[in-house]
């Protein structure tokens, strides 16, 4: 269905937890903790008999806290589950170019190491919206961006390296046109790690605390056996055609049985132990310990009481497992008990495990094992062990094909072409020869993909990962056909406020917009502030720049009495003094204490405050209160910077002595600028020739401030201590991370445990703890409108909820097919229950993030409004993401 551009969508995350509008998402004190995700207790791996092996350390999950710590895990929502870096975006040669027509480049960095560079221009996303895919290959990995395609604006080689920031060239990339490239591309594509799992299942009877006496179990209790068919289905291994995991499917040498099964397009072998070929004459089961030994994650099914002596990692000599899941099944409740063992050098992976660590749902337990142990796999793949020795291939192959592709660097098959020549009108003399190029080129890459699914390697399927459970990204429709360009936006209870080109209009769900400032008001940015009865404002552009203050109260009454709307003369009592020429303002988002208010104007900032409004001691009440809130403001210092900031964000300091701190970006880094004293200390320094800041977005982890820094495809999370002697401790620490996005975003929310990049044209949402990708919604001409306590956006294509199915029966026993970009607007965007469990926190790169209208080539018309996540909606409008 073709929509126009005038049109919008909207779309409204729902939270599972009502919180305050002035609240701001994801600012959760010790919520961030990356305990979240396991305790930091690790187990030393030692015999039965109390010696120490060299296996390493453990890290331990097992939904329960920390005596010792007062953190209290969040509580688990059905939600939270979810395959972290779906497939189906990493095997991104596969899936997007092989067996279509795309351009591959050959070329040298500055430091000589061959590249190869893969770009295609694609509508096979969930709303057809055309796109450029690219895959930067070097020897340190692969790396994958989307770019926006514009009919007008054409791309370059070099400009696609740029956003990847690879900007010298010893070489500069030349074409490749042999189709024959496909066949080594697909191969360094397959050092990413295989879409199919093998997982080991062993059953030990309760007592059994050595791997001997494990592996020698013939056979298996009933609740071993319910646990194996919640798993998967029992297939014939002779003859099978399916993934086999390393088994034997002609001479059933590994055994005549195995448990298999289909999870959201991955297909997974099960190494049951008492499947496996078992003899009474080796005591040590060495059949079944080469396959499951060799099992990157292993469930062992543990049967006694939970009284009786508990399994450990140690018991299990195994140099290779990384993973280790304990299930224990208790009869009483008809419940399963789950507990993680991780090796200290994987990466943290979810799902969280939930407190207590007990599912009475089958079908949930099910999910939750499955995705927990492929997203643990894909984390394992990222440790040194494997990582490195993947470089190493990777490198060699790179090395080893540039060298091929050496000798014909100065014949036809290598040529420099720009990029912006992508299938290019050839002069009728050649136009023959290239057709019947491509069509080769075509016909290779199709059969190479046929080929590959048919080895089992790569699965047929690439379904999508959702589930038929609404997503926290799921979308719900706030406003139908909004005629006008959105500047900004807050939430002021269930209402929008809206500032446009018409003037500022509050907007309700179903309810026509009443108008509250006229055009004459410029309001660029803003903040409803409930709690404190106030609106913040900061009008105009330039010298005629204020920062306004009204009193909610009174605009309300103003709107209730339908009184003349006001006008920018209307507003001079409002005004901040001292506030004349601000280009940029920013708050604290947890209103503790005191409201704090920063105003830069050029490279000045000026630091404001509320006054503290004490109480008649013999009333005991408040005086009253004046319409206007301006003298409730105190004027406290002046900060002078070197240059004037990009992106201010206000950090607290974890106690009320005057260690607040406020983080600045501009020119190439970010700097932390301490409230009291006004040193400015750095705190990032960006290596690249251009920097496009984003956003600084404060986070807290059992109580101090961490930062996650945004800029050009770049988030970054750095913890910030308090700062000692005047200077704050900012040296890289173990809980140092970062991630890059698939594709350069504008505007960057934190949703906890989501973080979510807003680009032209699709919303990317990862994991705060890790950075894991867990899902994609392409929308079309997107406009990030208000993000502070609920999630709003502006766009011209509505956005499906999900209609799949999580249940068993086809997971498990179907083989989902390929879908096609319709199918897969099915599942684009959902109402966020669970994704803000708590409100975003406001910044001034992504100011608010509720869904607002966006620009539109007719910004007279336009639709905002709420699609159900049961019912898609082809309407167009503008969206909303909220906690409820």
């Amino acid at each position: 269905m073709e929509l126009s551009n005038a049109e919008a969508v909207s779309t409204r995350f729902l939270g599972l937890t009502q919180r305050s509008v002035s609240e701001d998402l994801g600012c959760r004190r010790g919520e961030f903790s990356r305990k979240h995700y396991g305790s930091v207790e690790l187990l030393i791996s030692s015999d039965a008999d109390g010696a120490i092996q060299r296996a390493g350390r453990f890290r331990v999950e097992n939904g329960s806290t920390d005596e010792n710590t007062g953190y209290t895990p969040g509580t688990w929502h059905r939600t939270d589950v979810h395959l972290e870096n779906p497939e189906y975006y990493t095997r991104w040669y596969f899936k997007y170019f092989l067996g279509k027509v795309h351009q591959n480049y050959i070329g040298t960095d500055s430091e000589k190491n061959p590249f190869f560079l893969s770009v295609v221009l694609s509508d096979q996303n969930n709303q057809r919206v055309p796109q450029y895919h690219s895959i930067l290959w070097r020897k340190t990995g692969t790396q994958k961006i989307c770019l926006p395609y514009s009919p007008t604006k054409t791309l370059s080689v070099k400009s696609i390296l740029s956003a990847m920031s690879l900007e010298k060239f010893e070489k500069g990339p030349r074409e490749i046109f042999h189709p024959d490239i496909q066949k080594d591309l697909l191969v360094l594509e397959e050092q990413e790690g295989s879409v199919n799992f093998k997982f080991g299942v062993l059953y030990a009877k309760d007592g059994q605390l050595t791997d001997d006496e494990m592996f020698s179990n013939e056979t298996g209790s009933e609740s071993f056996q319910r646990f194996l068919h919640l798993l998967g289905d029992t297939i014939t291994l002779k003859g099978w055609t399916g993934y086999r995991g390393g088994l034997d499917t002609k001479n059933d040498t590994t055994g005549t049985f195995s448990i298999y099964t289909v999870y959201q397009g991955h297909e997974i072998m099960f190494h049951v132990s008492t499947m496996l070929p078992y003899s009474r004459e080796n005591k040590q089961q060495v059949e079944r310990k080469r396959h499951i030994g060799n099992d990157i994650v292993t469930i062992v099914f543990q049967e006694g009481e939970e009284t009786a002596p508990a399994f450990k990692p140690s018991m299990i000599r195994s140099h290779f497992t990384h993973i280790f899941a304990l299930v224990r099944y208790n009869k009483q409740n008809d419940s399963y008990r789950l507990k993680i063992f991780s090796e200290e050098s994987v990466p943290l992976f979810g799902p969280p495990l939930p407190s207590p660590p007990v599912f009475t749902n089958h079908q949930e337990f099910r999910d939750f094992v499955l995705v927990k142990l492929i997203n643990g796999e894909k984390a394992t793949l990222e440790t040194p062990t494997f990582s490195q020795k993947r470089q190493r291939t990777l490198d060699m192959l790179i090395r080893s094909l540039y060298q091929d592709l050496m000798p014909d660097l100065h014949k036809n098959m290598l040529n420099r072409r720009s990029f912006s020549d992508v299938l290019p009108e050839s002069p009728k003399s050649t136009r023959k020869k290239e057709e019947a190029r491509q069509a080769e080129f075509v016909r290779l890459g199709q059969a190479l993909k046929l080929k590959t699914g048919v080895k089992g390697d790569t699965p047929a399927t690439l379904a999508t990962t959702s589930f038929c459970k609404k997503e926290p990204w799921e979308s719900q429709s706030f406003c139908n056909n909004f005629p006008h360009e959105v500047v900004c936006a807050d939430s002021w209870g269930q209402s929008l406020l809206v500032s446009t080109d018409a003037g500022v209009l509050l907007i309700d769900d179903g309810q026509t917009a009443v108008q509250v400032f006229d055009k004459t008001l410029q309001i660029k940015q803003m903040h409803v502030l409930e709690a404190l009865d106030y609106l913040i404002a900061r009008t105009d552009k330039g010298k005629d720049s204020r920062l306004l203050v009204f009193r909610l109260s009174s605009v309300q009454k103003d709107i209730e009495t339908k009184q003349v709307i006001r006008s920018k003369y209307d507003c001079r009592e409002n005004k901040l003094e001292r506030t004349k020429g601000c280009h940029l303002y920013a708050i604290n988002t947890h209103h503790g204490s005191e409201l704090r208010i920063v105003v830069a104007i050029r490279n000045k900032l000026l630091l404001i405050t509320k006054k503290y409004n004490p109480c008649n001691s013999l009333t005991g009440s408040s005086p009253p209160l004046s319409e206007s809130p301006v003298e409730e403001f105190q004027y406290i210092r002046e900060i002078c910077l070197s240059d004037p900031p990009v992106v201010m964000t206000l950090v607290d300091g974890p106690t009320e002595d005057s260690d607040n701190m406020i983080c600045v970006a501009y020119r190439h880094q970010f700097d932390l600028v301490n409230e009291s004293t006004g040193e400015s200390y750095r705190l990032h320094h960006i290596e690249a020739n251009k920097v496009n800041f984003v956003a600084a977005i404060d986070v807290y982890e059992d109580g101090e401030a961490g930062l996650l820094l945004c800029y050009n495809y770049v988030c970054q999370y750095r913890k910030v201590y308090p700062f000692n002697g005047g200077s704050p401790l900012i040296q890289p620490s173990a809980y140092d991370f970062h991630f890059c996005w698939n594709q350069v975003p504008y505007a960057v929310v934190c949703a906890f445990p989501y973080i979510l990049a807003f680009t032209t044209d699709s919303i990317e949402i990862r994991l705060v703890v890790n950075g894991n990708l867990v899902h994609t919604a392409v929308v079309p001409e997107l406009q990030l409108v208000a993000s502070r306590s609920d999630i709003y956006f502006k766009a011209t294509a509505a956005v499906s909820g999900s209609s799949h199915s999580n249940s068993k029966e086809i997971s498990s026993r179907s083989s989902p097919q390929t879908p096609t970009a319709y199918d897969m607007s099915e599942c684009s965007l959902s109402s966020s229950e669970g994704l803000l469990d708590e409100p975003i926190p406001k910044t001034e790169g992504a100011q608010k993030q509720k869904k607002i209208p966006r620009r539109q080539s007719d910004p007279k018309q336009g639709a905002v409004r709420s699609t159900s996540s049961d019912s898609p909606s082809s309407l167009t409008s503008l969206g909303e993401i909220m906690p409820s």
